[in-house]
């Protein structure tokens, strides 16, 4: 049985390079989740852009201006980077991000 998670990562994974294949390299990130944004819609999967992301300290909640790029479904991280690799400190930021709020799933 496939995971709700699973199937939404590869919809997800498919819309990216459909993205990429129209625009290829060289744009902003701005530009790219625009475009994303408009094929998740296409496909019909909800999604929060720029999403804020309180930190808990202390029982207190912050905002420290953090912001998800984009949550789809409710379940899943999308940090978008248009850069030439991702970096070890671009995994550090997802995996801070996930322990920071409640979703299970990171793509990048």
């Amino acid at each position: 049985m496939i995971k709700v998670e699973d199937k939404f990562s590869k919809e997800i994974i498919g819309a990216a390079i459909e993205v990429h294949r129209h625009l290829g390299p060289g744009l902003l990130e701005s530009a790219y989740e625009e475009y994303l944004c408009r094929e998740l819609a296409i496909q019909g999967l909800t999604f929060e852009r720029q999403k804020p992301l309180a930190v808990s300290y202390k029982g207190v909640n912050l905002d420290c201006g953090y912001r998800l790029d984009v949550v789809v479904e409710g379940l899943l991280i999308l940090e978008l980077k248009a850069v030439e690799r991702i970096e070890p400190i671009h995994e550090a930021q997802l995996l801070t991000y996930l322990k920071l709020s409640d979703l299970r799933l990171m793509v990048s």
